[in-house]
């Protein structure tokens, strides 16, 4: 009898783990299923339907989830945002809270929830205390709240840590330097508050750490240098205040340092001797209120690749010494007080492809050595006191060369005719604010590549060439602050050979133009995002073409003699953000239609002949007396109430001038 019970025993075990097998491999723990369970329950919209498969009791089988093969604990939770298949990448979205109930999973060596975009709640404040393996944490992009939690700093064995892009705050607790195995920790785009712990100089494997992006305050901790192994440190873009630190200096192994986007002050103190920073190719230093002078030593960092020092206060020359940086490709000194001529070493670099020196106080001439810049795409000389006279034409036959930035560089006379001809198709050419004269050249129309054009605040006389309706890759035209006659239909017909217009800015205000407003919305130009006309002598009616512009934010039409009414078309223009129709000759009423521009925020209707009640409603009654002031026949809010007699509305008559 005890024999045939055995046996019993043994057949039914066998059944029970075969059911379990079938039913999802094994039978999920109780705490898993718990802590998985509790999850589901807190995502209310899951887009990519995993959730939705998450049913009976063998959750190793489920979408996202392994488990140990020995134990049959869950291990790791991969629900990440981005899903890939073999057609396409889409982004996912959960949205709902983190339940802290997910910590019971306590075996967890991975938890991937990162880029669900709708994911909110907090870090479970356990964590650290329940989830003793965890090795991967990635909660990005997500709308997390709340402080990272203390205990994340009993995660012994945690390697990479990926909050950023959330709405974490408080304080960075200190107990983060005791993650020992930790190599990657990125926090930025957070509204993490306070300063860097000095703990974090424990963080002795660390590879990358990126704070960018945070309301961070204080000083950089000068322990920081001690992380010897460090490769990659982001500070960028946070309230950082005090000098930088000299200990910086002794990271040897890093090559990328990024303290741009700060309240950072004081001189650069590194690097103080050879080398060091030797490794270091990507260095930003940008938006701070950085001082003194560029020091001769760093042509020591022979690594470097990219350097940004612009938007700070920085004075004197610029360092001959950069010339020995033979491997870099991008110099970035915009926006200082830097004076003298360019030393005549930078033509040795041969493999820089971007140099920006504009808004400083650089004197001319250039050096000829600079036409050895074999490789150089991207110029930007503008605002500096080079007083060029003439255009130099070793610039124009460059060979890489395709973006030309000279504004106020001080030439004189025609447009060279030498751009007609450059090695490399000219992208962008802007020469505004000099003192050019005669005409616009037909031979633009050569430059098909053509996609930024800048002529503006010059003394240009002739009519727009036909030949720019060529230009089909034309994607901003500055031509504002000129003497340029006859009609503007050229513009909007630029392109029209081909489906789509590539036209998104466009300002011809401030010259002496007449007629072609009747073209505005005609042909493929439906792309223009602003359009000035404003200061010219354009008369005659908007005609409904200029509805077809639905991607309008700006349209300035004032100070011109266009008169009739208001274009009702304008209404259908639901991006427009400002609208400046002053001091023309619009008569009639306000369209009602203008109710249904939401988006906008600037309005002047001021100096015409408008007349009747203004539409009762938001946007219009939110602007003031002066959208509306000068109009002697208008009346409602925000102007004063029309006048009733009966039950009909009497409007002020007009007034003789």
């Amino acid at each position: 009898m005890a024999s045939w019970l055995l046996w019993l025993i043994f057949v039914f075990t066998i059944i029970t783990v075969g059911k379990g097998k079938q039913d999802g491999h094994q039978v999920c723990h109780p705490n898993d299923l718990k802590g998985l369970t509790s999850f589901k329950a807190g995502i209310h919209v899951d887009t990519s339907s995993r959730l939705a498969k998450w049913v009976g009791h063998g959750c190793c089988s489920w979408e996202g989830i392994t488990c140990d093969e020995t134990t049959g604990r869950v291990t790791e939770i991969r629900l990440p945002g981005f899903i890939s298949t073999n057609d396409f990448v889409f982004q996912s979205q959960m949205r709902g809270l983190l339940s802290p109930s997910i910590t019971l999973v306590s075996c967890l060596q991975v938890i991937d929830l990162g880029g669900l975009i709708g994911l909110a709640g907090r870090i479970p404040p356990s964590i650290g205390l329940r989830l003793p393996n965890l090795r991967k944490l990635y909660l990005y992009g997500n709308k997390l709240i709340g402080p990272v939690p203390g205990s994340i700093g009993k995660l012994s064995k945690l390697e990479e840590l990926h909050l950023y892009e959330n709405r974490l705050s408080g304080s960075l607790p200190s107990t983060m330097g005791n993650l020992k195995n930790l190599n990657q920790l990125l926090l930025y785009s957070n509204e993490l508050a306070g300063t860097i712990p000095d703990s974090f100089t424990n963080l002795t494997n660390i590879v990358q750490m990126d704070l960018h992006s945070n309301i961070l305050t204080g000083h950089i901790p000068q322990r920081i240098g001690e992380m010897q192994v460090l490769e990659k440190l982001d500070l960028s873009e946070n309230l950082l205040t005090g000098k930088i630190p000299l200990s910086l200096a002794n990271l040897n192994s890093i090559s990328e340092l990024y303290l741009d986007t700060n309240h950072l002050e004081g001189e650069i103190p590194f690097p103080s001797s050879f080398g060091q920073l030797s490794s270091l190719g990507f260095l930003r230093l940008d938006d701070n209120h950085l001082t003194g002078r560029i020091p001769a030593s760093f042509g020591n960092m022979v690594s470097l690749q990219r350097v940004s020092l612009a938007n700070n206060k920085f004075e004197g020359v610029i360092p001959s010494s950069l010339g020995n940086l033979s491997a870099l490709k991008e110099l970035y000194l915009s926006g200082n007080l830097l004076s003298g001529q360019i030393p005549e070493s930078v033509g040795q670099l041969s493999q820089l492809i971007m140099f920006n020196v504009s808004h400083n106080q650089i004197q001319g001439p250039l050096p000829h050595e600079l036409s050895s810049l074999e490789n150089l795409q991207t110029l930007d000389l503008s605002f500096n006191h080079l007083n060029l006279i003439s255009f130099p034409q070793w610039l124009a036959e460059l060979p890489s060369l395709s973006r030309i930035y000279c504004a106020r560089c001080g030439i004189q006379g025609e447009i060279p005719d030498f751009l007609q001809a450059t090695p490399s198709p000219i992208q962008e050419l802007d020469l505004s604010s000099n003192h050019l004269t005669g005409s616009l050249p037909a031979w633009l129309g050569r430059l098909t590549q053509l996609y930024k054009l800048n002529f503006s605040r010059n003394s240009l006389v002739s009519r727009i060439p036909v030949s720019v309706r060529n230009l089909q890759y034309l994607g901003v035209l500055d031509l504002h602050s000129n003497k340029l006659t006859g009609p503007i239909n050229n513009v909007f017909q630029i392109g029209n050979a081909f489906s789509d217009g590539s036209l998104t800015y466009i300002d011809l205000s401030d010259n002496n133009f007449s007629t072609g407003i009747a073209q505005a919305g005609v042909g493929s130009q439906t792309g223009i995002q602003y359009l000035n006309l404003s200061h010219n002598f354009l008369g005659g009616r908007v005609t409904t073409t200029i509805g077809r512009l639905k991607s309008l934010q700006t349209l300035d039409l004032s100070c011109n003699k266009l008169g009739f009414n208001l274009p009702e078309a304008l209404a259908n223009v639901s991006s427009l953000e400002k609208l400046k129709l002053q001091k023309n000759h619009f008569t009639g009423r306000i369209p009602v239609g203008f109710l249904k521009l939401k988006r906008l925020k600037e309005l002047d209707l001021s100096d015409n002949l408008l007349a009747g009640e203004i539409p009762a409603g938001k946007p219009l009654t939110d602007f003031p007396q002066s959208s509306y002031s000068g109009n002697k026949g208008l009346c409602g809010k925000p102007l004063s109430p029309c006048k009733v007699k009966g039950l009909l509305l009497v409007e002020e008559p007009l007034k003789p001038c």
